[in-house]
């Protein structure tokens, strides 16, 4: 009898934690007025570039709410990804620009995200940028030319 009291005790417990965690979406509030992050490329696709190359790109973005945006965390998924992030709030209407290094020394594939966070009605936008590292081509010295045109000639008179 204590096992099944037990039992019904820690279902009944999962199910009222599992309850509280859901959120019924009708109840949410969301403020008409809320900032809004509005990006002209969620993806920059680098291509094709060479080891050591040019890694910077840029993600510019609107606040086309009708409250000023603050950017709260702009994160990478690696270390090799280091975004950069206006700190000010960007008031309704106005532009800014994240900018994103990637540390091209390592070769292959790119396929990194920026998770940006923020205090807009899209709290959370993930940014990506993908691509290929190859090896730069390596510069070959100038082949020696052998011919004897300026070698010395022989005194035959000697």
């Amino acid at each position: 009898m204590k096992k099944l009291v037990l039992l019904f005790t820690v279902v009944l417990s999962g199910t009222l934690v599992l309850d509280a965690q859901n959120v019924n979406k009708e109840n949410v509030n969301t403020n008409p007025n809320a900032p809004q992050i509005e990006f002209e490329k969620v993806v920059h696709d680098y291509g094709t570039i060479y080891q050591y190359g040019d890694g910077n790109c840029e993600f510019m973005f609107t606040n086309t709410g009708k409250e000023p945006l603050v950017l709260s965390n702009v994160r990478s998924s690696c270390g090799c990804t280091v975004p950069d992030w206006p700190r000010k709030p960007i008031l309704p209407g106005k532009s800014e620009v994240i900018k994103v290094k990637y540390a091209t020394n390592r070769l292959g594939k790119i396929n990194k995200s920026v998770t940006v966070q923020s205090n807009a009605s899209n709290a959370t936008v993930v940014l990506r940028i993908a691509g290929n590292v190859i090896p730069q081509p390596k510069e070959e010295a100038p082949e020696k030319v052998l011919d004897n045109t300026g070698a010395p000639i022989a005194n035959p008179k000697k």
